[in-house]
């Protein structure tokens, strides 16, 4: 629907509207105006955004006729043709439903923790969504993609009067990031009796989204129970011996190994990781790291761990392994409510 190229930029009492769709998410934001004449018009909004991110920082007089806009701000004026405001698709209006609040900041932290681990292909479209379990005071939101898994606890200021679970795409999930940059006060949130759309309301912005219909695998049962060999390491000494690997191993299919050894005596143990590719070389880097158990080896696509660094704060992760063949947990150090799953890689040693 070519009209979905559009913002549609109507008068809502003593403010200005405006409203983009692209059918799966719809987002209305209020700004503060003075408006002289009530009216609607439907605009393209990449020309929209263009002209007015090159203007000035001063007032911008706007007037509607015959389905053309005509801005001016200083000594710039634009004219831009629309479309008529009632060609514009339906914004759907969540007025009743599950109700609820979270902050805003712990919601961004748990979304930019979980989200990327969302598939990106259609071919199972459960996964291209976030799983998102109200309970009690307590939201979990997880996300997989068939080769890692994400998990996320945090509290809900308001707690929900039933159970519901809910999977949410992880497109409108990083819109919402974006948005949430500004907050402050907790977000309301709220699920229609339907299961089927979802509405995010912040201070001047409001997100309906579309549901992901279907069953969300039981990612309990991905995570392990027991390890050999536990590793701390320290979040970014790790990141930057991985960076380091990843150059080798964009020509080696991204694997990185790592090879975990007991130090001696009152020595710390080392994380010594590697990467090589036939036609290029190798290289080799090494931390420390404390050690509890076995000594162990695994690999790992060096782009799905350096996902999970680069989003955690916290100055220490641990990382429990079974064999080479089971998955690798990621805990913060600290930090009960975040844990990741990564799925090996299987080389020769």
């Amino acid at each position: 629907m070519p009209i979905t190229n559009h913002v549609l930029i109507s008068s809502d009492q003593s403010r200005l509207k405006l409203t983009a769709t692209n059918l799966e998410i719809a987002i209305n934001c209020w700004i503060g105006a003075q408006i002289e004449e009530e009216g609607a018009i439907a605009i393209p909004a990449g020309l929209l955004t263009d002209f007015v991110s090159s203007l000035p920082g001063e007032r911008i007089d706007i007037s509607v006729a015959n389905q053309t806009m005509e801005l001016k701000c200083a000594r710039f004026e634009a004219r831009i043709n629309g479309q008529k405001a009632d060609e514009f698709p339906p914004i759907p209006e969540i007025g009743e439903g599950i109700t609820t609040k979270v902050d805003a900041h712990l919601l961004r932290s748990a979304i930019a923790q979980v989200v990327f681990a969302a598939a990106t292909d259609d071919s199972r479209p459960v996964l291209t969504g976030s799983y998102a379990q109200f309970s009690a005071d307590k939201l979990t939101l997880a996300a997989a993609d068939g080769f890692r898994l994400a998990v996320h606890n945090l509290p809900l200021a308001t707690p929900v009067a039933e159970e519901v679970s809910i999977i949410i795409p992880a497109r409108s999930l990083r819109e919402l990031d974006r948005l949430l940059r500004d907050q402050e006060d907790p977000v309301e949130l709220t699920i229609n009796p339907q299961r089927s759309q979802v509405l995010f309301r912040l201070k001047n912005v409001e997100v309906v989204s579309q549901l992901i219909q279907g069953t969300f695998p039981n990612y309990n049962q991905l995570i392990p129970q027991s390890y050999t060999t536990r590793v701390v390491v320290k979040v970014e000494e790790f990141l930057r011996a991985t960076r380091t690997a990843s150059i080798f191993a964009r020509d080696g299919s991204g694997i990185v190994r790592l090879l975990m050894t007991q130090g001696r005596e009152i020595s710390p143990g080392k994380v010594v990781i590697t990467a090589r590719a036939e036609e290029v070389g190798d290289n080799l880097g090494e931390i420390e790291a404390m050690i509890e158990g076995d000594e162990a080896r695994i690999a790992f696509n060096s782009k799905y761990l350096m996902d999970v660094f680069e989003v955690l704060k916290d100055e220490q992760v641990s990382l429990e392994i079974t064999n080479p063949s089971s998955p690798g947990v990621f805990r913060p150090i600290g930090d009960d409510d975040w844990i990741q799953v990564i799925m090996p890689m299987f080389v020769q040693w």
